[in-house]
């Protein structure tokens, strides 16, 4: 798409300067995510917003640190720190990806302050880098030029505030590009893409909250909600008040389901059949998004030096200040997501400094041993860059360019596709960025059990599909021996429907590429009765729904059942518990479960010991009962081993085969004809624009 000059100089504002952005604090004043905005003691209650009201009406009473969206009070003789993961200026990232030599810090400020501008290095070490004073009664604004570049391995820019003897207020600042060092860079246009599926609840406050963020909007040509479910988006109380304020940006499209990749396959094609936007940005249903990620991830793809699929991390839902997903990449010998090098999931930012230092002792010396705070300045891994092979679909902005030239999302219905996305696109010479403050929250993965619900099928199909497309191994590496190594374990753990499932898998894999379109809208529904009947399957919601746990023989020795520790336990309990599968099964275990199991013990190795269990969910709602069948642990045992050998000596073929299909299935003409098969009846298959049908 060409874009004219008279866009380019659009983009710039009144000073000439490029924001790529912006300094913010959070929309709902939740101090479980404050830390992410802001480091500095702070004052809420009646006092903070009185303040807020007089801020906006342009006065300055009362004191509080955190005023409005944009702005920030700073008492007198106190500190704020912007050395936060939304407000820090992630500079190594701009270093190496776009055309930006020179950031320039812009801010806006009345009162008594000093501003001091920090740089770090990618080992974490800090600089003072420079210093500006204020003391005025009218709002003042100052502007620091600042290098990119020292950053190519890592590092950050950021600002502190101090107040001297009267309160100072931010009203704004900017992190920006003059387009005299940068380049003249057209502002990009976006169409966001939300698939959503019986959440509608979900989805319409995230529209609600775009719909609140009017600055977004400016940029925003269409908003898709391709909507699958059976509970329907539109049907929601808050769907017309939505509708009313996006306007003829909303569109409400209702389709059969056919996954996240329909979803997002669907949101990619009108994107690019519209012609009007630049980038289309994939978001989940399931997210609540900080809507600044949208324009800081159009700034960087404006002046990305290649078109850039730009990324945003996940944060927990469930303990907001905690970052789940840093980065992403693929082993590629065992074919399996893994997170970045030099990260670490699970990070919080809100963890304080500990005032007591703890004491180690070794035999020679007791030393203090310091535990920094879960901040940006004091978590030195957060420094380095972090490159990524790709991004989760939570949040994920993807240029058009790129669309046009790789395709649309391989018909996975669910997993993997986002990564074998990311992965072809950067075999194309299109990489893959997850950009630091441009975020979403999302329900964390460890309440899940997708391993081995039906799930299962997905994450094993396809898997093997995005190994067969871009594994460097001849015969996929470790992953065939991995993939049978798990399927047995499956099997020990009396987790039949899961090992069932995954056999299918293997099964539709070697029955060639074809059968990925042709079954997208009915695998489910076969894979739902299919579990049915299995006892692992069939959930219940309280331990007394089952009969009362009664174990026959107690254990040897009043041991218990452990999960297997060390190397030689862990393959003494494989082939104790080989062994046991072929004997028969303890009739009383038929009748009564033989121990409770909760889900932080549901292990291969303790399972194995049993005849029947109780085993909770990773969710904690739910209950199964698992029984041992030792024949159905042999044929399991005889499949699993003939077509992991079969998968293994066709792999070459196999990867041949799907590498030629590849453009094909993930060709617009393919996907059309696939999303016109799966739409209901005429009656049911609607489109919704600005709230009515």
């Amino acid at each position: 798409m060409s874009r004219s000059t008279a866009e380019a100089e659009a983009a710039t504002d009144a000073a000439g300067l490029r924001v790529l952005q912006r300094v913010v604090m959070p929309v709902d004043r939740d101090l479980d995510v404050l830390k992410l905005y802001v480091e500095g003691e702070i004052a809420r209650g009646a006092e903070a917003f009185a303040a807020e009201a007089a801020v906006e009406a342009g006065l300055l009473s009362g004191l509080a640190e955190n005023v409005g969206r944009r702005s920030v009070v700073v008492p007198v003789g106190r500190r704020v720190s912007f050395a936060t993961y939304f407000n820090a200026f992630p500079a190594s990232y701009w270093r190496r990806w776009t055309t930006v030599e020179e950031v320039v810090l812009r801010v806006r400020l009345r009162g008594q302050a000093t501003v001091i501008v920090y740089r770090s290095s990618a080992k974490g070490h800090i600089q003072r880098v420079d210093a500006i004073r204020i003391d005025s009664e009218e709002p003042r604004e100052e502007t620091v030029r600042l290098t990119l570049r020292p950053f190519i391995d890592g590092g950050w820019y950021w600002m502190d505030i101090l107040a001297g003897e009267g309160d100072a207020v931010l009203e704004r600042a900017d992190w920006c590009a003059d387009p005299g060092t940068a380049g003249e860079v057209p502002q990009g246009r976006v169409s966001l893409g939300i698939t959503t599926f019986d959440r509608p609840t979900f989805c319409v406050d995230q529209l609600l909250a775009l719909g609140e963020a009017p600055e977004v909007l400016d940029v925003v040509d269409e908003i898709y909600v391709v909507d699958q479910g059976t509970r329907r988006v539109r049907d929601d109380g808050n769907f017309a008040r939505a509708a009313q304020v996006l306007g003829p940006r909303l569109r409400v499209i209702e389709q059969g389901n056919l996954g996240g990749s329909g979803g997002f396959s669907r949101a990619m094609d009108e994107t690019v059949r519209a012609g009007k936007s630049d980038y289309v940005l994939l978001l989940d249903d399931d997210v609540v998004t900080e809507t600044e990620g949208v324009l800081r991830a159009v700034a960087f793809a404006d002046f990305a030096r290649t078109p850039t699929i730009v990324g945003g991390h996940m944060f927990n839902l469930f303990a907001r200040s905690q970052l789940h997903a840093y980065g992403e990449t693929i082993g590629r010998y065992r074919w399996w997501w893994e997170e970045a090098p030099h990260t670490k999931r699970e990070h919080d930012f809100a963890v304080p400094p500990n005032p007591f230092p703890v004491l180690s002792t070794n035999s020679n010396s007791t030393r203090r041993v310091k535990k920094s705070s879960g901040s940006l300045r004091e978590t030195s891994w957060l420094h380095r860059r972090v490159d990524v092979d790709y991004n989760g679909w939570w949040m994920c902005l993807v240029p058009t360019d790129v669309v046009r030239k790789v395709g649309l999302s391989m018909p996975m219905f669910i997993k993997w596709d986002d990564a074998e996305y990311c992965v072809r696109a950067g075999e194309a010479g299109f990489p893959t960025v997850s950009l630091p403050g441009m975020a979403a929250w999302h329900v964390p993965w460890q309440d899940k059990d997708d391993g081995i619900d039906w799930q299962a099928y997905f994450h094993e199909r396809n898997r093997l599909v995005t190994a067969l497309l871009h594994s460097p191994y001849e015969r996929g590496g470790n992953l065939p021996k991995e993939s049978f190594i798990i399927s047995v374990k499956h099997a020990l753990a009396m987790q039949y429907s899961t090992a069932e499932l995954m056999l299918s898998a293997i099964e539709d894999v070697l029955s060639g590429p074809e059968h990925m379109h042709a079954g997208i809208a009915t695998k489910l529904p076969e894979i739902l009765a299919f579990r049915a009947a299995f006892p692992d399957a069939q959930n219940r919601v309280s331990h007394e729904e089952f009969p009362q746990v009664r174990m026959t023989r107690p254990p040897k020795r009043g041991r218990g059942f452990k999960p297997p520790k060390g190397t030689v336990n862990v393959l003494a309990s494989a082939m104790l518990g080989t062994v046991k599968q072929l004997r028969p099964v303890d009739a009383a275990a038929l009748g009564n479960p033989q121990a409770v199991v909760p889900h932080i013990d549901r292990h291969w190795g303790l399972l194995s010991q049993l005849d029947s269990a109780l085993v909770s969910s990773a969710d904690g709602t739910k209950v199964a009962w698992y029984q041992r069948d030792p024949e159905r642990f042999r044929k399991l045992l005889k499949r699993t081993s003939v077509l992991h050998a079969r998968l293994s000596r066709e792999w070459p073929e196999l990867s041949r085969r799907y590498r030629a299909a590849m453009a094909e299935l993930a060709s617009p003409d393919a996907w059309r004809a696939t999303f016109d098969a799966s739409t209901p009846a005429a009656a049911d298959s609607k489109v919704v624009e600005d709230g009515r049908e």
